[in-house]
């Protein structure tokens, strides 16, 4: 007989071994599975054959009781129902206890974006011919012209770019490949960093096949991201604390809705695999035209 700590420790090594989910995404999901067994141990269950359904249910009026946010209620409860589905994998259980039960509803939170004057402000703040500049007006122009997470940016490699047809080959989350076109300044910028500048950055390590190189040659981690974005930021006079890598990302998917892309497209772009996730941006784009309207609108004040 299985205890439950075991089929918990199983059950992330499946996450990360035949899932591919990322280090990150693990990690959650193991804690949130760790919390609904200490639930568990507090009544004394500690097998797969001792659980029943209601022990789910009471789990999650537990945290709906201690106040916590409907989005970590929403993703504990999801993390519970995988190892829930595992366990009758396992046939660890004869039937899925969570079958039923409703998760909890996520609160809408519309993504930080910038309008498009602050994000042109942002990518020019790197206009110079120097091989930092030309580095960094790439990554910046490639975040934004390609929508792409900056664990994406990070893990660019020589082979994964053709420049001539203006389209990136990113590894997205569980180790997803994507086709991403750039657009010519996109391209124009990475095209100019390669010829004029990686090589500076490479100091002379042919091994070495990351396209984004810091002083030291090695290849730029998600912190050195931010750290180079925050600084152009600041230098064109955005409040650094206003901007991430996401945020551009956001700036790219609701600057493509405004004007005119299908939502679709952006999905396949952005590697959404549920078209739920990038419906939130419609939202974001219906509230930019909510303040189009008051703004400008000579009979806004009237409106009921």
């Amino acid at each position: 007989m299985s205890s439950l700590s075991s089929c918990a420790e199983a059950f992330e090594a499946e996450l990360s071994l035949v899932r591919g989910l990322s280090p990150r995404t693990v990690e959650a999901y193991g804690r949130d599975v760790r919390a609904f067994l200490a639930f568990l141990a507090a009544r004394g269950k500690t097998t797969p054959q001792s659980l029943e359904r209601a022990d789910v249910a009471d789990h999650v009026g537990k945290l709906r009781g201690a106040g916590r946010k409907a989005s970590t209620r929403a993703r504990a409860f999801v993390a519970v129902r995988e190892f829930l589905a595992f366990l009758k994998e396992r046939r660890e259980t004869e039937r899925d206890l969570s079958e039923g039960l409703d998760s909890p509803k996520r609160e809408l939170v519309l993504p930080r974006v910038l309008d498009e004057g602050t994000t042109l402000k942002i990518l020019q703040s790197a206009d110079g011919d120097d091989p930092r500049s030309l580095r960094d007006r790439a990554m910046l122009e490639l975040l934004y012209g390609c929508g792409l997470r900056v664990s994406e940016l990070c893990s660019l490699e020589l082979q994964d770019v053709v420049a001539d047809a203006e389209v990136v080959r990113c590894r997205g989350k569980g180790e997803k490949e994507r086709i991403v076109p750039m657009g010519v300044p996109a391209a124009k910028a990475l095209v100019r960093y390669l010829e004029s500048a990686r090589d500076v950055f490479a100091r002379g390590n042919a091994s070495e096949r990351c396209i984004f190189l810091t002083r030291l040659g090695r290849p730029f981690t998600r912190m050195g991201v931010f750290k180079m974005l925050r600084e152009r930021a600041a230098a064109a006079g955005v409040d650094p604390h206003a901007v991430s890598p996401h945020v551009l990302r956001h700036c790219f998917a609701t600057d493509l809705l405004a004007h005119g892309a299908d939502i679709r497209a952006i999905q396949e772009m952005l590697g959404h695999s549920s078209i739920g996730t990038t419906q939130m941006y419609t939202h974001v784009d219906a509230a930019r035209i909510g303040t189009v309207h008051r703004t400008y609108h000579p009979r806004a004040d009237f409106a009921q």
